[in-house]
């Protein structure tokens, strides 16, 4: 054979191997490819099995209440303006719990454990850090969730039922509470009823904070559980029977401002930068008072003696300081109670303490 057939005759054996060389490479890249994919999704879902073996009572309340919300937002979605948006926040909300709860185990699975002890000393501070938070942020979420109804408070229906809760009140009292109250304003009144409005914002925080400081876990997370099933299920209702408060439906009727010293300043400071126009039926203010005044008569006895009586004055004071209809602090009364009751029964459950072995 000639030197040129010869060399004609390998550069066509190349130019064949070269085919099967690259079709093995992509052969050998693809599978590469779906392995590190495979990977991915294996390592994605463990991680969400993780998370949400992490998860209490609360966080099953807590998530539910944030899907059955996104699918409201879904389903009405034409009421809303910007519905997408409102789901995708809700999801990140939702993320930033089960990435939280995560954490915690991810600190140490014995982290209660060893802050169980007389002393920190136990535990490290990074599961210090993660122990605390994961704790303590239901205070953040009730927070988000009232402030979110400002969005949602219209979405079955555009208008207003603060007529038939009049009417109610009328029906009940043989006047319109708020406005015959106003008789009665004298600065001295005026801010010990502030004073009362305030005191909802501690209720939870002392009850809380009192367990949370003896380490006795499972109470705690009882009393944030029984508070988060009160609330949804008045955030539910607010979203179905949207009702403003005489503070915005009797605008104008009153006579002046009630005028007092600081915590009527205080108070003014809260409204102005977190009131939310809708939201008022029920209570949430005498719902979660309910639910800690509750958890209290279950947990700590002697605290409840204590709550009782401001907790009866803040119902008062919702109703003279003109932001609730007295319809609004029985739907409060009732709501609160419901989510100590159904809370109790879920605290029964198993794995309704974070942590807990299953």
């Amino acid at each position: 054979m000639s030197r040129r057939a010869r060399a004609t005759e390998g550069t066509n054996e190349a130019a064949i191997a070269m085919p099967a060389q690259m079709d093995s490479l992509t052969v050998d890249r693809a599978g590469s490819l779906g392995t590190d994919g495979r990977g991915i999704r294996e390592w994605a879902a463990q991680e969400a099995t993780a998370a949400w073996a992490a998860c209490g009572a609360f966080e099953w309340v807590a998530l539910g209440y944030l899907a059955v919300s996104s699918a409201l937002i879904v389903l009405f979605a034409e009421n809303l303006a910007h519905p997408v948006k409102l789901v995708g926040v809700q999801a990140f909300v939702a993320a930033m719990i089960l990435i939280l709860c995560r954490m915690e185990v991810r600190g140490g699975a014995d982290t209660s454990a060893a802050l169980s002890a007389h002393s920190n000393l136990d535990a490290t501070a990074g599961q210090r850090f993660w122990h605390f938070w994961r704790h303590w942020y239901p205070h953040l979420f009730f927070l988000f969730c009232f402030e979110e109804m400002a969005k949602l408070v219209h979405l079955f229906s555009p208008g207003w039922e603060d007529a038939k809760l009049m009417a109610f009140d009328r029906w009940l009292t043989g006047v319109n509470p708020s406005l015959w109250l106003e008789q009665f304003a004298r600065p001295a009144l005026n801010e010990f009823m502030q004073f009362a409005y305030f005191t909802y914002f501690v209720f939870l925080l002392v009850l809380g904070g009192i367990l949370y400081y003896r380490r006795e876990w499972k109470s705690y997370w009882a009393v944030m559980t029984y508070s988060a099933i009160g609330y949804g299920i008045g955030y539910v209702i607010a979203m179905f029977f949207p009702v403003q408060s005489p503070w915005f439906s009797m605008a104008g009727m009153w006579h002046g401002e009630l005028a007092g010293g600081p915590f009527t300043a205080l108070i003014n400071l809260i409204e102005k930068c977190g009131r939310v126009h809708g939201a008022a039926f029920p209570s949430q203010h005498v719902a979660g008072a309910m639910a800690a005044l509750w958890g209290a008569w279950t947990h700590r006895r002697w605290l409840f003696w204590v709550f009782l009586p401001f907790v009866l004055c803040m119902c008062v004071s919702t109703v003279y300081v003109r932001n609730h209809y007295v319809a609004d602090v029985f739907g409060g009364m009732v709501t609160g109670t419901l989510g100590y009751v159904i809370g109790s029964w879920l605290m029964k459950t198993r794995g309704a303490i974070a942590g807990e072995a299953s």
